[in-house]
């Protein structure tokens, strides 16, 4: 049986989705998701449109 394999950028438009619709809090989703408020909030200020992993080579 596979499993539900899903790739980066599709499970944090979901998480993005999901806080949007306000029925879970920020604790909750975050911990479904397996990842710390810090990067949850992080995600919802970048937006949907920008949830690709940023670039870490200095200016």
């Amino acid at each position: 049986m596979p499993w539900n394999a899903k790739d980066t950028m599709s499970l944090r438009q979901e998480f993005v989705h999901l806080a949007s619709q306000h029925t879970l809090t920020m604790t909750e989703l975050c911990q479904r998701f397996n990842i710390s408020r810090q990067t949850g909030y992080k995600w919802l200020d970048r937006g949907e449109n920008a949830l690709s992993d940023q670039s870490r080579r200095p200016a």
